[in-house]
């Protein structure tokens, strides 16, 4: 690869709070790459890339993805601020995807192994077909043809099944999300090892709450009652699925039922399946026994660490990863949607890279 297609040049590691870095992790590496326009710039170089929380990129934006892999860099826009970021893939161990609808991105799967990548998808397979909730997602019976067919490919472990979010409206109660759940799980509980699901919370998100009420969608928020009647139905339907279940940055304590606080990019997932990579387990603080590949890192100092990203809220348990996605391009239109301020804006935005 030439320089102008992003080859790292030089890389700077750096201390945190006076410490050295693989002790704590407050900040990301930072290496210098030369950019699209063949100047040298600074780029964040992540460990663990999500791909995305943002947007759905397997679904629609696969072969941009690949040619940035080729490359070796993204570069990422703040949406908060509007300042661009760099983002090198030189230093990353795993790619976690998330989708409504990943079929596009099989295709990629031998690309991604021949680069020796380490992944797992976030397959979020909800049942809104009936109420229109999902205009642009594919039926439900073609997105479990593709978990089964992901799950076959990658096994059980690396593609775990969301439904989320749950939504209550003047169509839908809680039995009705329990039957909803009840009929994709008998398909698909064969092909995962895990659940998550959340409640709508459409309080804390004013632009979700206006394009609901402008598509006369009556959606209103659980009460604490009707969350334990849910988990109560779910525990149930488990009892014959046997998965693991949790809750996806959910306050409420569900544990009676057997269900968790989860960790969507979860340290225990990525030591059960990639446990080989030394880097990668060194990040997640599992490096006691592996005594190759870490020059420079006694064993004595190797002990775990905080790793959890502060960025998400409260409740939310994901340890440390950089999101490259944006805002404002998921063309699946979910009504629902916290990331596009509206389905025109996103569509506009179909093909950003």
């Amino acid at each position: 690869m030439s320089l102008a297609e992003g080859t790292e040049v030089t890389e700077r590691k750096l201390t945190v709070d006076g410490g050295q870095l693989g002790d704590r992790v407050a900040e990301w590496e930072k290496v210098e790459i030369v950019n699209e326009h063949g100047e040298i710039v600074e780029a964040q170089a992540p460990v663990i890339v999500s791909v995305s929380r943002s947007t759905d990129i397997p679904a629609f934006y696969s072969d941009w993805f690949i040619k940035r892999l080729e490359k070796g860099f993204v570069k990422w826009i703040n949406p908060f601020n509007g300042v661009p970021l760099y983002v090198s893939f030189n230093k990353a161990r795993l790619f976690v995807f998330w989708s409504k609808n990943p079929k596009p991105m099989l295709k990629h799967l031998d690309t991604l192994d021949a680069m020796g990548l380490n992944y797992y998808f976030q397959f979020t397979l909800n049942d809104y077909d009936a109420e229109h909730y999902e205009p642009a997602v594919p039926c439900v019976k073609d997105r479990i043809d593709a978990f089964i067919r992901l799950s076959k490919r990658l096994g059980r472990d690396r593609v775990i099944w969301r439904f989320d979010p749950l939504l209550l409206t003047n169509k839908l109660s809680v039995k009705d999300l329990l039957i909803k759940v009840e009929n994709i799980g008998n398909k698909i509980a064969a092909f995962t090892s895990r659940l998550v699901f959340s409640f709508a919370d459409i309080d804390m998100y004013g632009k979700v709450g206006r394009n609901l009420e402008k598509a006369g969608i009556a959606v209103r928020e659980f009460s604490v009652d009707e969350m334990n009647t849910f988990a109560q139905g779910l525990a149930v339907l488990n009892h014959s699925w046997k998965l693991s279940l949790g809750t996806c940055a959910e306050q409420l304590d569900l544990a009676s039922y057997g269900i968790e606080h989860n960790r969507c990019i979860d340290d225990r997932l990525i030591i059960k399946c990639f446990e080989r990579d030394a880097a990668l387990m060194h990040f997640c603080g599992h490096d006691t026994d592996i005594q190759h590949d870490l020059p420079g890192i006694p064993a004595a100092t190797r002990k775990p660490k905080n790793i959890k990203d502060t960025g998400q809220r409260v409740a939310c348990g994901c340890i440390k990863s950089k999101d490259i996605g944006a805002y404002n391009t998921c063309p699946h239109c979910c009504v629902y949607c916290y990331a596009n301020a509206t389905p025109k804006t996103a569509l506009a935005n179909l093909h950003f890279s």
